[in-house]
């Protein structure tokens, strides 16, 4: 294995700014006493930011090996099991009301999926996107429920 401390401490640096633009968006959620709040968005960021910069580190590994034959790799797999993961735990915030009609944090859980891009466009070098994503996820929970809510 590799022991680049330069390529772990760039890895360290996105699981951080992960955690940075995804806690942004828990605390937007808290403020709003919704489940899924500041811990909640930086764990799942981060953790996807994580996860996808070691599958990244995997492939890398094992490219250039003698088992590069044997070992084949598809970094978008990765990018699929976290998803199916973090769905998992979206489904966990929405709760069904007594009415047939009623379903409640679908926002959050949705808010929750957003998170984990977030983390994985961090994790792919793509800061302005992660960023920006960041911002017009703010905007959607905030700004366009408002304005919903006034019509």
């Amino acid at each position: 294995m590799n022991w680049n401390w330069n390529s772990q401490l760039l890895i360290l640096l996105n699981v951080a700014i992960a955690a940075v633009l995804t806690g942004l968006i828990g605390i937007e959620r808290e403020s709003k006493n919704k489940p899924a709040g500041f811990r909640t968005n930086m764990i799942v960021g981060s953790s996807a930011a994580l996860l996808l910069s070691l599958s990244k580190v995997i492939v890398s590994s094992y490219a250039y090996s003698d088992l590069s034959e044997v070992v084949q790799a598809d970094p978008t797999r990765i990018i699929e099991a976290i998803i199916v993961g973090i769905s998992f735990i979206g489904a966990g915030t929405i709760l069904k009301g007594r009415d047939e009609d009623k379903v409640y944090y679908l926002t959050t859980a949705a808010t929750v999926l957003f998170s984990a891009a977030i983390g994985i466009a961090v994790a792919l070098e793509q800061y302005l996107l992660a960023s920006s994503a960041t911002v017009l996820l703010l905007i959607i929970n905030r700004l366009v429920k408002y304005v919903y809510n006034k019509l």
